[in-house]
């Protein structure tokens, strides 16, 4: 009898697992895609179009994923999908960060950012500990409120590996107050008699959510506007260390065998790709067409990520969290506000 090719063996027995696995998550990444699909029509109805779609992705996942038993068969596709496909959309999410745009908001932009990304960060922090939350759900919480919304909430949920109720209910509590500053703000920014540079400024610097930033200062001119989008991209700068600090923090587990800290260290590979892709759209001349292509992909994969989230996520479990978190993020985002348009005023009275 002929002996088997010994060279060729591991060859076929591993493609015939690559096999085996792309089966397995084909039918869940599939349904992820389809609802996906769909979120983008919704958000084309003009009922919908205020709300942003990965709010209605997440809510579509978590409303079919409670009236439908999901068979077995979609279960490895949408693990997948709310894990790796969203670490995809992290890493070309990078596209969007130019990091001359964020020199440009110069020193009191950077100053101003600085302050209040930390300092609304920390308060988050000790608020949500006051309250009695637990650590993973604060932190998301204060990544989306502080840096960049819920593109934080998920880089962050990445590295920290937050469930997925804890995430779906900071992504809706971070919407849900930006497009509450997105209705009140033009009226405030009138009241307080803000210069166009100022409102647009403030609305970077404290808005959750870059399509409510945009929304909201382009209604005081164009000047406001694109300062409002550079300054808010710039906040996206801090996502690549919060991502590494808290991920180390979390494969450490807070302190535990401490003897083997280097061993336990996990480096977010996502982000350093994110970072790779950030400085390949400063320094590389990419073209408009292509950028817009990548920024188009990037939202679709998240929104397939946050259906498959939505999927997973079970109602009794958003219920035992209460109503603290919405207590949280609503005061978490007023601090911003008012903090941010506080050292705002200060750093343009002094330069």
């Amino acid at each position: 009898m002929k002996s088997p090719d010994v060279e060729n063996f591991p060859i076929e027995s591993t493609r015939t697992s690559s096999v085996v696995k792309t089966n397995r998550i084909l039918p869940g990444v599939l349904l992820s895609f389809a609802i996906g699909g769909f979120t983008y029509y919704l958000h084309g109805i003009p009922t919908f179009s205020m709300i942003s779609m990965i709010t209605i992705a997440i809510a579509l996942g978590i409303v079919i994923g409670n009236t439908i038993k999901m068979p077995n068969l979609f279960k490895p596709g949408i693990k997948f999908s709310g894990k790796r496909i969203l670490k995809l959309a992290i890493i070309i999410l990078g596209f969007k960060l130019n990091f001359n745009d964020a020199i440009r908001i110069g020193n009191i932009g950077f100053g101003v950012t600085f302050i209040t990304i930390i300092s609304t960060f920390i308060f988050t922090y000790w608020l949500g500990k006051k309250l009695g939350l637990n650590d993973k759900l604060i932190q998301l919480i204060a990544a989306g409120t502080s840096i960049c919304g819920t593109s934080a909430v998920v880089a962050i949920n990445a590295v920290i590996h937050a469930s997925d109720e804890d995430t779906a209910y900071s992504v809706t509590m971070i919407t849900t107050y930006s497009i509450i500053a997105m209705l009140i703000y033009p009226v405030i920014g009138t009241i307080l008699h803000l210069s166009p540079a100022e409102f647009g400024f403030w609305s970077g610097f404290s808005i959750q959510q870059t399509s409510h930033v945009i929304a909201t200062s382009f209604q005081y001119g164009s000047v406001s506007g694109d300062l409002a989008t550079i300054s808010k991209l710039s906040r996206v700068i801090y996502l690549v260390p919060a991502v590494i600090l808290l991920g180390l923090l979390s494969s450490c587990n807070y302190g535990k065998n401490r003897q083997n800290l280097l061993a336990n260290i996990t480096i977010p590979w996502f982000i350093v790709l994110f970072l790779g892709m950030s400085l390949i759209n400063t320094y590389v001349p990419l073209g408009t067409n292509v950028k817009e292509a990548l920024i188009n992909l990037d939202t679709f994969l998240f929104v397939v990520a946050m259906v498959a989230i939505g999927l997973d996520t079970k109602f009794k479990a958003i219920a035992t969290t209460g109503l603290k978190p919405f207590y949280l993020a609503g005061l978490s985002w007023l601090f911003i506000a008012f903090n941010s348009l506080f050292f705002l005023k200060i750093f343009m009275i002094t330069h």
